[in-house]
């Protein structure tokens, strides 16, 4: 059974910081590219970050660039996201996502978490 679990939201300051995490089992994490997904309160949910499946490469919203940093330790399958000088407008729903193309048949794996709250207020 595919599990992803968050934690780690919650209530902070602005200019505060958090780190999630998401741990992962019943699928091999090594092989997924993995991401964070927020979705504030009557807007789209969007891409926050990514890391490959080896952590070789990163990439985030223009938003959270110089704020954020994604990482995975594979051995824990687990991946993180840091999240250093909190703003209001960082206030969302967090989802982590594990993603994979098989190669051979081209087949598509796609999984959620449940999400996790974070709320940046003073």
């Amino acid at each position: 059974q595919v599990r992803l679990v968050e934690s780690g939201g919650g209530l902070v300051q602005p200019g505060g910081s958090l780190r999630l995490s998401c741990a992962a089992s019943g699928f091999t994490f090594s092989d997924y590219a993995m991401n964070w997904y927020r979705q504030a309160p009557g807007k789209e949910r969007e891409l926050v970050a990514g890391i490959t499946s080896i952590g070789g490469s990163t990439n985030y919203a223009d938003s959270v660039k110089g704020r954020f940093t994604v990482s995975r330790d594979n051995a824990k399958n687990t991946v993180y996201l840091q999240m250093n000088s909190l703003k209001a407008e960082d206030t969302a729903v967090y989802y982590c996502n594990a993603r994979r193309v098989d190669r051979m048949t081209s087949r598509r794996y796609n999984y959620w978490g449940q999400g996790t709250q974070v709320t940046v207020s003073s």
